[in-house]
């Protein structure tokens, strides 16, 4: 679970979202929608659900961190260069 407060609501803002895309899925499934339509939105929540899952990594990964390594310039632009790698890897 992300420690930072502003982590925790940036979070569920992206799971509300997904959400919601779930639920827009559902009805367009209920509603007799084109398969065009129903693949767009399956992607659309799958890039969602991708993006969450590389928020979480970046945040834990800050989190933990950010624990062991004493507080300084060098040592958080360290974290964020390594954050950043890992997000580009897990586009």
């Amino acid at each position: 679970m992300p420690k930072l407060d502003a982590d925790k609501k940036r979070i569920l803002t992206r799971v509300r979202k997904i959400k919601g895309q779930v639920e827009a899925l559902e009805k367009a499934l209920e509603s007799g929608k084109e398969c065009q339509l129903l693949l767009q939105q399956i992607a659309s929540f799958r890039g969602a659900a991708n993006g969450l899952m590389n928020d979480i990594l970046e945040t834990h990964l800050r989190d933990e961190l950010r624990d062991l390594l004493p507080p300084g310039e060098p040592q958080s632009a360290k974290v964020d260069e390594l954050a950043g790698l890992i997000h580009s890897y897990l586009k």
